[in-house]
């Protein structure tokens, strides 16, 4: 099982919690900590068991503060500092890629890299007292990577508005804005984030594969290369056994039992 120090990994099948464990550096992201939720993201989509995977901070302060780029040492060059940096591309493809819920379980203030890999997530759940921002401007700098995931979870403008500004926003506002899914009063994160996790267990693990990969494949298509591809994925679900249990189950009035194929 992965369990390193800055990363737990607590699995309780069919759910697993994924938490960044830095709560004296606001739960924020250097090399390592990405490329062990690398390693932590990779262990949960090898495991049929799991069929939900939850993401959190540990603490609750923060969900994450942002890039720490710590670690760096003077015998390595720009260049392996750049590839190495790129190490939060992979862990946003590897998220996309996952072919299972993810849902940020965000407990405190989501900021900077951290508000990216919040917004990487499939569904977010946040706690009212949580706020939100890209403050890399206030220092010179850009959120130059994670708007690549930003534009796709927020309206381009407000985005835009966000990375120009530096300005943090409220969990109230990014509700309305459509970042977030559910907003709870702090005390009550833990419930939402279970119910919430509960309905997604019970889905076809087979379908919710088919439609999230559906979903990130196709957004950045063109229409008609979209559509072809979409008529093509409909295809093959129809061809799973687990549409024809769905289907069954709803027409005889009780709870399908999916084979997951």
């Amino acid at each position: 099982m992965v369990e390193p120090a800055s990363v737990r990994y607590d699995a309780a099948p069919p759910v697993v919690r994924i938490t960044i464990n830095r709560p004296e550096k606001r739960n924020a992201l250097n090399v390592a900590v990405m490329a062990d939720l690398r390693a932590a993201f990779g262990e949960a989509r090898a495991d049929d068991a799991i069929r939900v995977v939850v993401l959190t901070g540990e603490g609750n302060k923060a969900f994450s503060a942002g890039g720490d780029l710590g670690g760096f040492t003077a015998e390595q060059s720009k260049v392996e500092q750049h590839r190495l940096r790129g190490t939060l591309v992979d862990l946003f493809e590897d998220m996309t890629r996952l072919g299972k819920p993810i849902v940020a379980r965000v407990n405190g203030h989501a900021l900077a890299g951290g508000f990216g890999l919040m917004c990487a997530c499939d569904l977010i759940v946040t706690a009212d007292t949580a706020e939100f921002g890209m403050p890399e401007i206030n220092t010179g700098l850009w959120p130059f990577i994670i708007t690549a995931v930003v534009r796709h979870a927020m309206p381009e403008r407000k985005a835009l508005e966000m990375m120009m500004t530096g300005e943090r926003i409220d969990a109230t506002e990014a509700s309305r804005w459509g970042i977030v899914n559910r907003v709870v009063p702090a005390g009550e994160l833990d419930k939402a984030v279970d119910e919430l996790c509960e309905t997604l267990a019970s889905k076809s693990p087979l379908i919710m594969k088919l439609g999230k990969d559906s979903f990130y494949a196709s957004r950045d298509m063109g229409f008609r290369e979209a559509m072809d591809y979409l008529h093509g994925q409909l295809g093959i679900t129809l061809e799973s056994e687990d549409v024809i249990e769905g289907v069954t189950a709803f027409l005889q009035k009780r709870e399908p039992r999916w084979k997951g194929r």
